[in-house]
């Protein structure tokens, strides 16, 4: 270790190592500057430029969370509106299976905007060992953000909620 600078003072501390600390000196000199901090002019633009690469990447995350999101919505009522449809269905009678099924999920459809239940989105198999009955719902998912992501499949998303079940015998 060499010989410390003029601007530092030793203190002798018993039974530990040696403290180092700054002259009254040079700290005065430091605190004197303290308050302004000098930005160049090409520190500033750098801030700007960084700002404006960093900003579409991030809203492009967000809004990219948001619209996951409400596919993952519109999957889950596809999906509980195939449920329901499908238990009314089971318990009907054959005969009036699908406008039971029909009754119930067209409002669950209807409060997402989704349009109601085709009579090609029911199967009801009564030749079957086993007779069950099932609704299989699509729904093409307008993205929102189609336009600025590549390799994204077309502006719309096909969604699918199926449901089985055993028809009830009476």
């Amino acid at each position: 270790m060499g010989l410390p600078e003029k601007d530092v003072i030793i203190f002798l501390n018993p039974g530990g190592p040696f403290i180092i600390a700054p002259s009254k000196r040079s700290m005065r000199s430091d605190v004197k500057g303290m308050g302004r901090m000098t930005v160049g002019k090409r520190e500033r633009g750098q801030n700007l430029v960084e700002f404006a690469l960093i900003l579409p990447l991030f809203l492009l995350l967000v809004v990219g969370m948001a619209e996951f999101g409400r596919a993952w919505m519109t999957r889950n009522i596809l999906t509980g509106a195939a449920r329901e449809a499908v238990r009314a269905a089971a318990v009907e009678t054959q005969a009036n299976a699908y406008n039971s099924a029909k009754a119930i999920a067209d409002p669950i459809l209807a409060s997402a905007g989704i349009p109601p239940l085709a009579p090609g989105d029911f199967d009801d198999s009564v030749d079957t060992p086993v007779p069950t009955v099932s609704v299989s719902i699509t729904y093409s998912y307008p993205l929102i953000i189609a336009g600025f992501i590549p390799g994204l499949p077309g502006p719309n998303i096909p969604l699918n909620g199926t449901a089985s079940m055993r028809r009830e015998r009476y």
